[in-house]
């Protein structure tokens, strides 16, 4: 018990050193300022036909699907990390998703099982129906420990065959309106099956890459995070999406484990991980920026920026 009490003073102390550096450096970055009143469809309020997708900050969530997860009030503060539902996410303006499969298909997050993925893909069909130009990031992978869904990639294809944007690396100097009329860039990432080959409707993994921190210190997830970040490639350059994920994640050495009180001790100084991406000269290197417990405010920065990158 000494040493978990010992682990929360420290949790405390980080989360003070990051009020202290927002409240000496602020949270300003170019397009800060910015908010929307339009969220569903915020990207068809920019010039599609001159913004590229390597330009866009993609608003993520990370555990996506996870707002039904487990036995409330029993095991689900362990592993929800949202509340919304996905067509919820999407009309919140969020444009990029991290869903979690098992074998039966079913999204999961650790030994949890929720809805099975269908719920997923309708909800992504019913806001596709309803928006004419709004292009999402789907990641699907198999969760670690699962054998991977039988024929899952071959499922998928059949389900958003019509909205899927084929693998090609030259997408990320295409404009938003050269994608059109498809608007679903989906990665699959199975743990033993085949990766999607070139050319393929779906994107293998290596075309989305983080640097997972598994840690519940909000100061050394912020500090790994603008680390790797400073290691990538400038967006110009890069052939491939790069993800950050502003969470923190409860420890089992921890005294303090529901997701909501954990992830929150970081979630609130996402503003200031962007301006000190600005500040440190890494601006040019953030693509997809993903958050637990999604909030406009969150959208509204990643929005702010995309105009601001657009503007320049």
């Amino acid at each position: 018990m000494g040493g978990q009490i010992s682990r929360e003073k420290q949790v405390i102390a980080e989360e003070k050193q990051l009020q202290d550096l927002q409240n000496q450096d602020g949270t300003q970055f170019p397009g800060s300022d910015f908010h929307t009143t339009n969220y569903k469809e915020w990207m068809s309020a920019l010039n599609l036909g001159s913004l590229k997708v390597k330009d866009v900050l993609w608003p993520a969530t990370h555990d996506s699907a996870t707002n039904e997860i487990g036995i409330p009030f029993i095991t689900r503060p362990f592993a929800q990390c949202q509340t919304l539902s996905m067509y919820e996410q999407l009309v919140a303006g969020v444009r990029a998703f991290d869903i979690r499969v098992d074998n039966h298909q079913h999204v999961c997050h650790g030994i949890l099982e929720s809805y099975s993925v269908d719920v997923v893909i309708n909800d992504i069909k019913k806001f596709l129906s309803e928006t004419k130009a709004e292009i999402i990031i789907v990641e699907f992978r198999t969760e670690f420990g699962y054998a991977d869904p039988t024929d899952f990639d071959k499922w998928l294809i059949q389900q958003l065959g019509q909205y899927l944007v084929a693998q090609d690396p030259s997408v990320f100097d295409k404009t938003l309106e050269e994608l059109l009329p498809a608007r679903v860039i989906c990665v699959w990432k199975p743990n033993k099956s085949a990766a999607p080959a070139p050319g393929s409707p779906l994107w293998s993994s290596g075309y989305l890459r983080d640097n997972w921190t598994d840690t519940d210190m909000p100061k050394t997830k912020f500090d790994a995070n603008m680390k790797y970040l400073s290691e990538q490639a400038p967006n110009e350059t890069r052939q491939y999406f790069y993800r950050v994920e502003n969470t923190a994640t409860p420890q089992t050495s921890s005294v303090v484990l529901d997701v909501y009180t954990v992830t929150n001790r970081i979630r609130g100084f996402a503003r200031l991980f962007l301006s000190q991406a600005f500040k440190k000269g890494y601006a040019d290197r953030l693509q997809i920026f993903a958050s637990d417990l999604i909030a406009s405010d969150f959208i509204d920065a990643c929005i702010g920026a995309t105009v601001a990158r657009h503007s320049t």
